[in-house]
Parts: C-alpha cells; structure tokens; sequence
C-alpha cells in the first residue's frame, strides 16, 4: 500500500497492539505515511491554486460567470476533501499527521475566495457534519464538479486540448467508481484496514490533481490568450456583418422610393413585397449582430448547456440567416422591377441570368457551410464534409452494377480537389480513418499461475500464544486505550533488563547468517514456476514451463525421483496433499493426480482457466480457483460443490482449519453500481467467505494487485504477497460474533524498494518467520512477531539471480529451503556449513544418472 510499500528497515522491535495496525507504531513508517499525505495535501494546494489563476485569466472573458461558477464549486469541496483525509491520516499516523480545527477547513476556501474577489455567494456546510461516513459522497461530488467544470470548459473550444479533457474525465470516473466502490464499507471507515486503503486512494487522486493543475497552468499561459483572441475576431466579425446589414438596407430602401407608389399591377405588388421583405430581414441581421455582439462579449451570459436552444439559434444563426434571405429577396425584387418598369429585353434578361447565377451561388456556399457545420457537431470534429462524401461514393460504387462515375473528392492538406473518373467500378471501400481518442486502459491481466502455499494442519497450535487472535470486538476508543496500555508495559519492561524478544531475535539471526547454498542442480530447461516440499519433509516437487514437474527425495545430497510429464501445457503449480501421499500439478485448464512415487492417477480437465488450487485441512478434496467461481472437487474429478463471487476475479485462496470458511484474494471487476475505474488501480480486496453459509463475512479493500494467501499452521494469521514492489503483509484473524474479521498486524518492510519474485511463506518453527525472494536473487527473512528484518541475503558473485520462487521445509530438523530461478536451476539453502569441493560432488551426484520419467496419459483416467 501507499504507506508501506516505500523503503525501509525496522530495526527495533515495535510494541505490540492486540487490535491495532502495529506496523503504524514504527517511527519511520510514521514518517512514510506522512510524507504521503504532505504531497497529496500539496497538490490539493497546488490545484486550489491553479483553479484561483485560471479562474482570474478567464473572468475578462465573454461567458466566462459559468468557468467561474463551476470552479468556485470545485475549489469549495477542495478543502472538504483534504479534511477527510487529513482526518484519516491522523488516525493512522497521530505522531506525524496534526488534526486542524474543523472551523480551519472552511476558512480556507473563504480566504482563497475572498483573494480572487470572486462575485459569487454561496453557504457552506457545517464542516461539523462531515466525517469518515461522508467518503462515498464527498467523492461522488466532486465526481458531479468536475463534469460540471468540463462542461463549462467546453464552451471554450480553445482552451479544451485532449490533454486536458483526459485529465478532468479520468479523475471524474475514478472518483465516481472510488464512491460505489467505498459505500460497501458503511460504518467501517474507522477500521484500520480501510483507514489504509483510503490512504492509499490519496496517492491515486494526487497524480490525477497533478495532471489537472498542470494541464490549467498550460491553459492559462496558451489557452486564455487563444480565446480572447478568437472572440476579438468573433466581435469583429459580428460589427461587419451589421455594417453590411446596415448598408444593404439603406440600399433596399433606396430602391423603394421607386416602387412603392407603383401598386396597380401584380408584378409591381410583388416587387415591392420581396424589398419590404428584404429590408426587414437587413435590419433584422444588423439589430441581431449587435445583440449577439453584446451577449457574446457579457461575461455573466450564462453557459450554452444551460441556454434554451432557440435562443442559441436567434443569436448565433439569425444575422447571417437574416441577411442571406435579405440579399435573396432583393434579387428577386429587382428581377421583378426590371419586369414591372418596362425595362429593355435585354436588360431584364441579362438581370435574370445575373441574379440566378448569384442567388444559386449563394445557396450553393449556404447549404455547404450548414452540412459542414452539422457533420462537425455530429462526429464531434473528427470528420469533415469531404470524408463523409467519400464515404457515401463508397458504398454508392459497393452495389453491384452501379459504375461509379461519380467525380471523387479527395484530400490534399485541409484544401479539396477533383480527381479522376475512373471507368470501373471502385468496389474497395476508400474510407478514411479518422483519428479516435486515446483508449481507456485495459483490465488487468488474470494471474495465471499461483505458487505454494503453506501446509494446513488441523491441530499444531503455535507456542507463541501472544500472537493468537482475540475473540473480542471493539471501538477504536478501546483499540487507542489498549494501545496506551501496551506501550507503557513495554516501556517498563525495557527498564528491567534485556527482553526475552532481544534473545530470541539474537538467536534467529544467528542462525540465519549461516545460511549457504549445499546443493545446486538444474532439473528444467526452462523457468522453474513453483516448488514445495510435502508435509513429512521427505519429498519437493517442482514446476516448470518446460512442461515437466520433477520429484526430488530430500537428503545430502537430494536426489530426482520422478519426472512428471506434461504434454498438455505449462505447469504453473504443484500442491501436496496434507497425508503426503498425493500431488497435485496445475495446468492452464485442469490438473494432473499423481501419486508421491510420480504415477498419475488422473487428468482432470476444466472447461476455466484455472488460477490456483488449494487442498482442504483434511485431504479429502481440493479447490479449484476459476475466476470468479471456486470449485470443489475430489481427486477423482466430481464436482462436490461450487462457490460464487459475483462480480470477482480470484487469484488465490486458503482454507481455515476448520474448514468453513475460504480466505480469497482477487480483483474487484464492477463497483456494485456496474461502474470500473477510468485510469486508476481497480479495486482490489481480501475476503472472508463462509462456506456454509454461501456468504462474505468480511471483505477488506487494498489497491496493490495482491497475488498470494497464506495461513499459518495456527489458522490465526494470514500472509498475503502482492506484485511488484508492494511488501507482504500479515493479517489476523479475529473472532467477533461467530464471524471472522481482518485486521492487518504488519507490514514487512526492506531496505530498499525491490520487486519481489513470486509469494512470501511462513518458514522456521511454527512459522515464527516470514521470508520471500526478489527478482535479482536477494533473500529477506523477517521474525513473524515483531517485524523486525533479521537477515537478508544477497545474491551470491557467482550469479545466483533471478529469483521466481522459494519454498520453505518446515519439516527439517535444521533451517531448509530452495529456490528456483528463470535457468531451470534448484538450490538448496541450510545452515549446514560444507566446503566447495562437497557442493559440486553433490550436483554431479544428483545428476549423474536418468531419473526414471512418468507415464502421463492425456484424456483417459488410470487408477492404480
């Protein structure tokens, strides 16, 4: 997550709190989180600021009271947002984070205001209202702001690039999908979990400002200047158009005085008709240029959106309409007169030709102009009038027998040409492409490979009783006054000597630092997926893309029992039974049963793909990940039972020891309202689901794309590994009315960002550790109480990098565990100190003869 996902190294022991995020105690974490919220806050800042300017640049500009309207709203639910996640923050981090008078937030967006001298007016709620609970809404209006801000932008043509647009629509979606996302979180915006996960949408809603106050402070230095310039020529424009409006009904009139007495015939009553008219319709166009040259240049006019259309089309359309119908009833009129008058043939014939030729030319040019102006506003400017014609010959020259004769008009620069008739039909459809904005992201991609998981056991409770869950629910007054308590025991006990933790934290690391390469073999020919050692400790299997799956015998050295053929596909995972005595091996849509001497027993084929299996407690069956389903099945391939997440992409899942209830790992695909992020991180979330009882008991948020879920041998604890950089994190188990609830306990932390390789385990006695690989070859090992880093191996100058899995024996008498790498090579780590000479003995031993391969039969089951 946001907070926890930076570097750093505890390198003391943090003091325990029993229903707290103890991870948040720890000094540096603190100052993580809150560095994380000091940058949102800027950008908060930096937006109110760019919003100030923009807002200052724009108010000189005609219509501009909407941009002001709208990014006074804006600016107004600005702070409101930061106080709830300030809130929030100093939930999380009350070392580093200062709450702030709630009065404070308020006053803000008032000072702000009144700096801008912004003539608007509106009460602002009591501050003393909103709280945790008003996340959703607070997020869905501002998601109703910002598209009311987009909405006026468009007004202005000039200053909305694609930049800009993209920006205000991502942030819109997000926040809007964020909102549907958060209200299935009602009354739990105070759990810690939560707490952390609307941290973490900070950060996300931080880039989105940062785009958006970079893109206005572009707008204000290139944008503003564009539109004052293009409505200085709109005005321009507007004053000739009335000139020549004035000028050609001083014409009309002229003429009238020639014509008006003359009323004792119908051709001279129809002359005088077409030049009333005509002189009605000039001054019509110069009294309406001059009214939309007035309102154009009004900056309280109101936005066009919120304009009725007929008033938009008087004031736009009326002038040029009114003087084109002008000039085409005085050219009829004067037709008539040289008719009426008695003028010379020739005269009115040469007067007729004339004005056919000037009324069809103006006609032509108008109707032109206006099919250019519907196909602009039609295809939002991605198509002009040229493409849509050559669109229409197109399909004209598809149907058989037409000969496309037609004059073609093409393209060259902005400017059109005629090009060549051609004499055959042209059947090939000329389309022009026309440009497509850019594509929201794609979904993310379903993991299709999932590595071990730690063996599960009904008994074996762990020695370490101070980690077991508590079985009580309370209020975070309770969890603050218990965390007081707790750190004051533990300041006390400080001063009474070294702490039994210091000496076992000693003992582990001492161990650990002995820990060496003994064995290394390379039993694949491709990247080594997956390994695992089976319950006894006697037996490892691994998987590979190679398409084999190799049973080791674990000894000194380890030696190749049985290679696993797999003609179908890749091997993704190997998974052994609780007894020992079957494995299973996953393939894209199915799985293999084989015996632990390499017999398969059985194919079973999925019509899914299939993400991950997981066995029972007991053996008896296993499940079956399959998107949003989960599957029970037998090993001899019967459907036992199915379960549904609607709504769910799964990636992992673990069984509780009792075997009621499924912790799942997975991809929220759709909010509940159907919405999915713009460009953010879809949700992802960590659940609870009874099985019994076909429900979610409890279902926790994270933004991180988490990949694994491990419990420990107790059941009280669950490990959950994510992609990338993003550590492991420890979640319990708390028992609170027969329902079981996540609370997060630690996060385990490096030195050093690193992206880690495969999933993190539980390792040492009663899985007191806590180790995972990264990608180049570094090892870390953490104690699973405290946190704290206790060794961290770093790969070896010989190159022993590339990590992509690790597995832990928890069966050996002394630390054990292997890698395996993208080379197909295996090596085993224990703190069994030997000189090089026996290393490489035991490789060419473990290699030195043919290791039998198993028969995998495709299609058919064989029982043995």
């Amino acid at each position: 997550m946001g907070t926890t996902s930076g570097p750093g190294d505890i390198t003391s022991s943090p003091s325990f709190q029993a229903n707290r995020d103890i991870s948040t105690t720890d000094e540096h974490l603190q100052k993580l989180g809150a560095k994380g919220f000091n940058d949102f806050e800027r950008r908060i800042i930096d937006m109110d600021r760019e919003l100030r300017n923009f807002s200052n640049a724009a108010r000189p500009l005609g219509g501009s009271v909407g941009i002001l309207s709208s990014s006074f709203h804006l600016r107004k639910r600005l702070p409101q947002i930061l106080h709830l996640f300030r809130e929030n923050a100093a939930d999380l981090f009350p070392g580093e984070v200062q709450r702030r008078e709630q009065e404070a937030v308020l006053n803000w967006a008032a000072r702000s205001r009144r700096k801008a001298k912004v003539p608007l007016r509106a009460p602002s709620p009591p501050i003393t209202d909103i709280d945790a609970e008003d996340f959703p809404d607070q997020l869905e209006s501002l998601s109703h702001e910002l598209a009311n801000f987009l909405e006026c932008l468009h007004e202005l043509p000039e200053v909305t690039t694609e930049t800009v647009n993209r920006a205000i629509v991502a942030l819109k979606g997000d926040s809007k999908y964020w909102a549907s996302c958060l209200k299935a979180y009602e009354g739990q915006f105070k759990y810690p979990a939560v707490q952390r996960y609307l941290h973490d949408l900070a950060g996300e809603m931080g880039e989105h400002l940062d785009s958006i106050a970079s893109s206005l402070s572009v707008i204000i230095e290139i944008g503003v200047p564009a539109v004052r310039l293009a409505q200085k020529h709109a005005a321009a424009n507007l004053l000739n158009l009335s000139t020549v409006a004035t000028f050609f009904s001083a014409v009309t009139a002229t003429m009238l005085q020639f014509s008006f007495d003359q009323t004792n015939t119908t051709l001279a009553n129809s002359v005088n008709g077409f030049w009333f008219t005509s002189l009605v319709f000039s001054i019509g166009a110069a009294v309406n240029s001059l009214l939309g040259l007035t309102w154009k240049q009004a900056m309280y006019r109101s936005p066009g959106h919120r304009v009725p259309w007929w008033v938009l089309i008087w004031i736009k359309r009326s002038p040029l309409v009114f003087l084109v119908l002008s000039v085409a009833c005085f050219s009829i009129g004067l037709v008539l007169f040289t008719y009426s008058s008695g003028q010379h043939k020739v005269t009115s014939t040469v007067t007729t030709v004339f004005s056919a030729f000037s009324c069809s030319g103006l006609s032509a040019v108008s109707f032109w102009f206006a099919s250019e102006k519907w196909i602009f506003s039609r295809h939002k400017g991605q198509k002009c009038l040229a493409d849509v014609l050559s669109e229409s010959r197109a399909r004209i020259c598809s149907v058989p027998g037409v000969a496309c004769r037609v004059p073609k008009i093409v393209k060259s620069g902005f400017g059109l040409r005629r090009a060549p008739i051609s004499e055959s039909p042209r059947p090939e459809n000329n389309e022009l492409k026309s440009p497509i904005s850019p594509a929201s992201k794609p979904e993310e991609t379903l993991l299709n490979s999932i590595t071990e998981r730690a063996p599960l056991t009904v008994d074996g409770a762990d020695d370490n009783a101070a980690t077991s869950s508590s079985p009580t629910a309370g209020s975070p007054n309770q969890y603050k006054l218990r965390s007081l308590v707790r750190s004051v025991m533990m300041i006390n006990h400080s001063t009474s000597g070294p702490p039994p933790a210091a000496i076992r934290l000693a003992a582990l690391t001492s161990k650990l630092k002995k820990m060496e390469i003994t064995q290394e073999f390379a039993p694949h020919q491709a990247l080594v997926r997956h390994l695992q050692f089976s319950p006894d400790g006697k037996l490892f299997a691994t998987s590979s893309w190679d398409r084999t799956s190799v049973i080791f015998r674990v000894g000194d050295p380890c030696v190749a029992h049985r290679v696993l053929a797999h003609p179908q596909g890749f091997v993704s995972q190997v998974a052994w039974s609780p007894s020992g005595n079957t494995l299973l091996t996953k393939l894209n849509r199915g799985m293999k049963v084989w015996t632990a001497d390499g017999v398969c027993k059985r194919t079973i084929d999925r019509k899914h793909n299939v993400q991950s299996i997981a066995w029972l407690p007991g053996g008896e069956a296993f499940l079956s990940v399959e998107g949003g389903y989960v599957t029970k099945l037998d090993t001899a391939g019967d459907i036992l039972d199915q379960y549904h997440l609607e709504s769910m992409v799964l990636h992992d899942i673990a069984v509780t020891n009792d075997r009621q209830r499924m912790l799942c790992v997975g991809t929220l695909m759709a909010s509940s309202d159907g919405l999915q992020p713009r460009e953010g991180k879809a949700e992802k979330q960590i659940l609870v689901y009874n099985m019994e009882k076909n429900e979610i008991e409890n279902q926790v948020p994270v933004l991180h794309d988490v990949r694994n879920i491990t419990l420990a041998k107790d059941g009280h604890v669950a490990l959950v590994s994510y992609e990338n950089k993003a550590p492991p994190q420890l979640w319990e188990l708390e028992t609170v009315k027969n329902t079981i609830r996540l609370s997060l306990r630690h996060v385990y932390n490096t030195k050093v960002p690193i992206d880690f390789a495969g999933s993190s385990y539980f390792g040492g006695k009663n899985d007191q550790l806590v180790f995972c690989a990264g990608k180049d070859g570094d090892i870390f090992l953490w104690e699973r109480e405290s946190a704290v880093l206790l060794h961290h191996i770093r790969p070896p100058e010989a190159g022993a990098g590339d990590l992509t899995c690790i597995a832990w024996n928890h069966a050996a008498d002394n630390f054990m565990f292997a890698t395996g790498s993208h080379d197909g090579a295996v090596r085993i780590w224990t703190n069994h100190t030997s000189d090089n000479n026996s290393l490489s003995s035991r490789a060419q031993s473990t290699n030195a003869g043919p290791t039998p391969r198993a028969a995998s039969p495709s299609g058919s089951d064989v029982d043995h």
